[in-house]
């Protein structure tokens, strides 16, 4: 079978698993990871989000988060406090290391993001964006972005 008979879902897929692996490639390679990525994204957006605030931006379920947050803590980019008016509720903010972090990230992500686009007009790219915004509506129970 050649790739123009492919089903359009096995394309996509193998396209997204070959992007998607390597974009986590290029994370790991400046030191972080997709889910830190992610969660580095939503503190600079956001500085001084709730736990419940940041597992809503990055889509993460509470206890992968949790995960996530403890070993960033521990490595030095997060910071954890305890609301005082509500000492179950944590707020997360990045240390200056997360901040050292999130640019190196985010170097990354432009520099994949620029290989992914390489050869496309930007008409191209706006056609593809909405391709996929619809391929993605076609399936309701998956959100992009």
């Amino acid at each position: 079978m050649s790739p123009e008979d492919s089903p359009i879902g096995l394309v996509l897929a193998k396209a997204a698993k070959g992007c998607g692996r390597a974009f986590e490639d290029a994370l790991a390679a400046a030191g972080g990871s997709t889910p830190v990525w992610l969660i580095l994204l939503a503190l600079v957006q956001g500085p001084h989000r709730t736990q419940t605030e940041v597992a809503a931006a990055v889509g993460i379920q509470g206890p992968t988060l949790t995960h996530h947050l403890n070993n960033m803590e521990r490595d030095g980019l997060i910071e954890r406090t305890r609301l005082p008016e509500n000492r179950r509720v944590h707020q997360v903010s990045l240390t200056s290391s997360g901040r050292d972090l999130f640019n190196r990230l985010r170097q990354a992500a432009m520099t994949h993001d620029a290989r992914v686009r390489e050869g496309f007009t930007p008409e191209e790219l706006t056609v593809l964006r909405g391709l996929l915004l619809r391929l993605s509506a076609n399936v309701p129970d998956v959100q992009l972005l």
